[in-house]
């Protein structure tokens, strides 16, 4: 389990990220957005649909117990995470696109997570000691949501400002990753070596095989390659530090401990995966660009 002072830094650091998120968006952003959303809707509909069904699945298939099962859940019904929009980036994806995905998956969490949290858990028979309350888990993200209006103001009033907060923001989030990792696996290396393979089954294969689905879906709804490629990345890349927060303030002692098991895991693997999804993406986008070139070469 993470200590009282480990607790509060994340929550500290989930407020400077959600600063740096909001420092990203201007209001014009989203009138912009929104006059054509096709792109954002098919997001939302891999983010929201897609993940918590994985979720759902791979605990039931892989046969996870109650605590594991509940914590592949609640990685499954997070919204994006910042680090995707750093992925986008060097992938060469639509930037634009990623961190408005990722803006407006979080702005809708506030509704969405709780209830699918609820009904997930119910439909894969947790009940008792592994419920996680809908009103625990709204309250940690209204809570979020101010540091990501304030971020807007900021942008809006100074702009050079509102861009170093977003940097930093953004930079933020793979430094909690790995706080997290440095935190808490030195002292649970024991219980790593023991897992079983299906554990690490679930704690890699949601976040890939997320990526895989959210590229063919947004395939299917007439997405170009690329676009696809960036709503790819941000269905499978989650806000594990999110799920972490809400874990570490819902669970106690042991039972902490045993829930918050494979969203650690999922925010360690999802950084080594993703990194090399990206590679495999920037060859492709790169390719696909020179292809563009030499046609207008010919034509």
């Amino acid at each position: 389990m993470l200590t009282e002072l480990e607790t509060t830094l994340l929550g500290i650091m989930m407020m400077v990220i959600m600063l740096g998120m909001g420092a990203s968006m201007t209001w014009r952003d989203f009138l912009l957005a929104f006059r054509k959303p096709k792109g954002i809707l098919v997001g939302l509909l891999c983010q929201y649909m897609i993940m918590p069904f994985l979720g759902y699945a791979l605990a039931v298939i892989l046969g996870l117990p109650p605590a594991m099962a509940a914590g592949l859940i609640v990685i499954g019904c997070m919204p994006g995470g910042t680090t995707s929009n750093i992925f986008t980036y060097f992938s060469k994806g639509v930037l634009a696109l990623s961190i408005m995905m990722t803006t407006v998956s979080t702005l809708v969490a506030v509704v969405t997570v709780p209830v699918l949290i609820s009904f997930y858990s119910g439909l894969a028979g947790l009940g008792g000691d592994y419920v996680i309350p809908a009103s625990n888990v709204a309250q940690v993200l209204v809570v979020l949501i101010v540091p990501t209006v304030l971020g807007m103001v900021i942008r809006k009033m100074n702009a050079n400002v509102g861009a170093t907060i977003e940097m930093i923001g953004s930079l933020l989030g793979v430094v909690v990753i790995l706080f997290l990792i440095g935190s808490w696996v030195p002292r649970n290396y024991m219980m790593l070596l023991e897992t079983p393979v299906p554990v690490y089954l679930a704690a890699i294969g949601i976040g890939l095989t997320g990526m895989l689905l959210g590229y063919w879906l947004a395939r299917a709804l007439r997405q170009d390659s690329n676009r696809s490629r960036t709503i790819s990345l941000e269905t499978g890349i989650q806000n594990g530090p999110l799920a972490v927060l809400i874990v570490t303030l819902t669970f106690t002692g042991t039972q902490q401990q045993e829930v918050l098991f494979i969203p650690i895991l999922y925010s360690l693997f999802i950084v080594i995966t993703s990194s090399m999804i990206t590679m495999w993406y920037r060859r492709t986008a790169t390719a696909e660009a020179l292809a563009r070139d030499a046609a207008k070469v010919r034509a």
